[in-house]
């Protein structure tokens, strides 16, 4: 068998209802592109039915192959866990619920012949979703972009085409809270994007909830930006600011109005839960970095694989 000229790299969790249909029309696809190929499905832990499917999906077509994890790790994980394994000189990294489209493959490969290393699919629209996640989704992208060292493209999630010399980088990095669309931007090369209109979800519930989404923002932003703890400094300086004023204003109350409510216990207080308050946000900000610094030195794999079906 010929050495796949291209790679499907799906992170699957629980997606039994989205699978036909999402292998029905990678065939229609990969028929039409009529290259060599390989399809990985990363299995991340699920509980339905999806790793009996693609043991199904496995024997009718030698090409669709996967990865089994022994528990879920998370998508960023089964993203990279099928990184790891794919063999393609060109690696195209997608979702599993049919909002990102198959049918762009075939121009996903063509930037890619032109001379592009990393083509990211770059959503113009997502009507479907609410408005407020909507909003949030845009000021995140946003706010990311100006606050981290390397320029994210907005818009842009884990969908994209990857040349097989940027995957090698990629999995040549240690780190194991990994932000791959950040890590996809650090590396550099040649990058464009290729704009769609993000589908509905096909079937099933949405995976990625609002903690999942909040803790990848995190992520996020503490894997590229150290604008945080110069954050915690400035609000520091804020407080210390405040406290001289607050000193300043006492003794002219004081002074000039000493029958002035604002002496005494009140302010007092309100300087306590300033203070207080100021406190626990650095706590938290250094927090955030003291864990990450944790989860590095404990040096454990990023996962463990109960079962597979590729032969190397």
């Amino acid at each position: 068998m010929a050495s796949p000229l291209y790679s499907l790299v799906i992170p699957i969790f629980n997606e039994e209802d989205n699978l036909p249909e999402l292998v029905q029309r990678l065939t229609v696809v990969t028929e039409a592109v009529g290259q060599p190929y390989e399809v990985l499905f990363v299995d991340d832990g699920s509980g339905d039915r999806s790793l009996e499917l693609l043991r199904h999906y496995h024997q009718q077509n030698p090409q669709f192959h996967y990865l089994s994890f022994a528990r879920n790790f998370g998508h960023q994980v089964a993203v990279t866990g099928g990184l790891n394994f794919v063999t393609g000189k060109a690696v195209i990294v997608m979702d599993a619920d049919l909002q990102d489209p198959p049918e762009l493959i075939p121009e996903l490969l063509e930037k890619w012949q032109q001379g592009y290393q990393v083509i990211y699919a770059q959503r113009i629209a997502r009507h479907q979703d609410p408005w407020l996640k909507r909003l949030l989704a845009y000021s995140f992208y946003r706010v990311l972009r100006r606050l981290a060292d390397v320029a994210i493209p907005t818009d842009s999630g884990d969908f994209c085409l990857m040349d097989k010399q940027v995957v090698d980088l990629l999995n040549s990095m240690p780190e194991r809270n990994r932000y791959i669309r950040g890590l996809r931007a650090w590396v550099g090369f040649r990058q464009t994007s290729l704009q769609f209109k993000r589908d509905p979800r096909f079937a099933g519930d949405v995976k990625y909830t609002f903690r999942k989404s909040l803790s990848l923002a995190v992520d996020g932003i503490m894997s590229f930006s150290k604008v945080p703890l110069r954050f915690a400094t400035y609000l520091g300086l804020l407080a210390a600011g405040i406290a001289l004023l607050m000193v300043f204003a006492v003794l002219y109350w004081r002074l000039f109005y000493p029958e002035s409510p604002l002496i005494g216990a009140t302010i007092i207080t309100i300087a306590i839960f300033f203070l207080g308050a100021v406190q626990l946000v650095c706590i938290g900000i250094l927090g955030e970095y003291i864990g990450r610094i944790y989860e590095e030195v404990k040096g454990r794999p990023l996962y463990t694989i109960k079962e597979v079906s590729l032969n190397s």
